[in-house]
């Protein structure tokens, strides 16, 4: 299966050679040389999950596992010196999408097209409950994955302060009483959306500057994340241009 390494020994050499590992996952109740591997991967802070058995076997594809399997990425994370270059580049302020738990690769492909479009300067991820840069992803990205450095940290709040320290202004997208195109988005900025099932953290929320909302007149009263996240690029967008 693609962007899986299986077993013992490859998953340590993968983990001490910085590979870009998305999760570990053990099949639970495993021992022995295993703790050796779990320890390394704890030492460089990465996902670690207990799964079935079952589930190991079927990633494997009838090859040994040993217990162990690791999700790498198919593409190499950003940093965030590399969304501030490319913003610096092309002489803009900084335009980030930050999602908040997107576990869709569909959703998170589409995204990355459409901020790639609207001129963004790169995406902002967690480590944990998110989709990973996997090959449905780049698919679903229609080449933008390339171009769109994606940036994947430990805590998104505390992220987010940090960003409002570096002059950012924070929009969260969720239910409130101004719509979008009322407000501001002009100067550094950064949008979150919400994952697909629960939206914004609360926590997440309360650390944001600002809601900004999108208008429901149907029955439905949610978008598709990837849908939201196209409109307030393309509301930021038109700001930036009729402000030139």
């Amino acid at each position: 299966m693609d962007n899986i390494i299986i077993g013992r020994n490859a998953v340590m050499e993968a983990i001490e050679n910085d590979h870009a590992i998305d999760k570990i996952m053990v099949a639970k109740g495993s021992q022995g040389s295993i703790g050796k591997v779990l320890a390394k991967a704890k030492s460089k802070g990465l996902v670690v999950q207990n799964v079935d058995k079952k589930l190991l076997d079927k990633l494997a594809e009838g090859r040994p596992h040993q217990g162990i399997a690791a999700q790498i990425a198919a593409y190499q994370y950003g940093e965030m010196e590399d969304i501030f270059r490319i913003a610096k580049a092309k002489q803009e302020d900084p335009f980030v999408i930050i999602l908040d738990g997107i576990e869709d690769p569909h959703n998170l492909g589409a995204i990355m097209r459409s901020a790639e479009c609207a001129g963004a300067h790169g995406i902002i991820i967690p480590k944990r409950h998110s989709a990973g840069l996997t090959e449905v992803v780049a698919k679903a990205s229609a080449g933008a994955i390339e171009y769109m450095p994606c940036v994947k940290v430990t805590n998104i709040a505390q992220t987010i302060e940090q960003m409002k320290k570096d002059g950012f202004w924070i929009a969260a997208c969720d239910m409130g009483e101004h719509m979008y195109y009322e407000q501001n988005l002009t100067g550094p900025i950064a949008v979150v959306i919400g994952s697909e099932g629960f939206g914004i953290s609360k926590l997440v929320k309360e650390k944001c500057d600002y809601v900004v909302s999108i208008p429901m007149r149907g029955h439905i009263t949610s978008l598709n994340a990837s849908n939201a996240a196209a409109i307030l690029m393309y509301e930021i967008r038109r700001q930036r241009d009729e402000g030139r």
